[in-house]
């Protein structure tokens, strides 16, 4: 009777163990679904310019979940950040690559999102003119039509650069242009000015713009930094697939910080139709190395506070917004551990300066 017992409880743990591992591997999602806060090109969709762009382009993501059965699926937003946070909001994305403000934005409307690390960091914004205006700087642009898309990382650097110089976005006439438009518009001599990004570079080359200002001379405080984020929900629910998808960004991230992967990298991006010229424009003396860092250092925190402060000083948010707890760091750190890339980028304090 007691063999009859001993069998009895080893044949239900047999099946308790194997029900549980039925459970698990069931749960887990049959699709993982990243939201991109930027029109995509091609076909399929891409992007460039930063590592959640690159590990999209080498199907990084897509081979880590692809044991796993899980597809992945790159949805992108013509209506950048506040078009991703709405997505969120709504759950029809798990992962987010999108700006620093948008992300604020969605945090003070209640969003309940992790930011996993760094991607894309110390971007900068340029001011672009038609070939034959007189404006010649940042403050010959009171009173003019200037595009600004609004609501993205971008406008708020714009204003930053605009109290730099005496103003503010109440001394313009600001339309809001999200940047297809705002090219366009420019190149129609629609609008004086534009606020934008690389994608000017192309334009004027064609002789259809004249850029004036770029912010990253202005130092790394009037830059503007990117990320990867994860719903809360999706964390908790899938924490190996969080990891392996921040494992594969960060991978791609070490790849494209090679110098040797310098023009290879350009000529990737340049699927997303900017051309490899406009990279090189974007980064004429600069190692990729320093904008492609994943860490989750004292210069990106103090940067996403910083833009916390000016959202509400701007009147952008009503409550003030903490990002402590916000950033989640131990996938990142495991990620560095498992690739040996501890110490591959250096860190930078609040102000931007090389930390010991």
């Amino acid at each position: 009777m007691t063999l009859g017992l001993a069998k009895l409880k080893h044949a239900l743990s047999v099946t308790l163990i194997a029900l549980f591992v039925t459970q698990a591997h069931a749960a887990e999602p049959s699709v993982v679904r990243i939201g991109v806060a930027q029109q995509g090109a091609g076909d399929p969709p891409t992007f460039g310019g930063s590592p959640a762009a690159t590990a999209q382009l080498q199907h990084r993501v897509e081979d880590a979940l692809q044991p796993d059965h899980i597809k992945v699926e790159w949805i992108f937003f013509k209506g950048a950040g506040p078009a991703v946070n709405e997505a969120l909001a709504n759950k029809q994305i798990d992962f987010a690559y999108q700006g620093d403000l948008p992300s604020v934005l969605g945090r003070a409307n209640g969003l309940k999102t992790h930011l996993l690390l760094a991607s894309n960091v110390r971007a900068g914004v340029y001011v672009a003119v038609p070939p034959d205006s007189d404006i010649k700087s940042v403050k010959d642009l009171k009173g003019k039509h200037v595009g600004i898309f609004r609501g993205t990382n971008l406008q708020l650097v714009a204003d930053n650069v605009l109290k730099e110089n005496g103003l503010t976005e109440r001394d313009l006439r600001v339309i809001n242009l999200d940047t297809a438009a705002a090219q366009a518009a420019l190149a129609s001599k629609g609008i004086d000015a534009v606020f934008l990004d690389y994608s000017l570079f192309k334009l004027q080359r064609q002789g259809l713009a004249k850029i004036v200002y770029a912010s990253r001379d202005g130092g790394a405080q009037l830059t503007r930094q990117a990320h990867l984020l994860v719903l809360d929900d999706f964390e908790t629910a899938h924490p190996d697939v969080v990891q392996k998808v921040v494992t594969s960004v960060v991978q791609a991230a070490q790849w494209q910080s090679d110098a040797a992967n310098r023009e290879a990298t350009f000529g990737l991006w340049a699927k997303s139709g900017v051309p490899v010229e406009s990279w090189r424009d974007e980064y004429p003396s600069q190692q990729l190395k320093e904008r492609s860092s994943p860490l989750i250092d004292p210069f990106l925190v103090a940067r996403y506070q910083a833009v916390a402060n000016d959202a509400l000083r701007l009147n952008l948010i009503r409550q003030p917004v903490s990002i402590d707890g916000w950033f989640e760091p131990k996938y990142l750190d495991q990620a560095l551990k498992t690739l040996k890339l501890e110490s591959y980028w250096p860190r930078f304090d609040a102000s931007g300066k090389p930390l010991a």
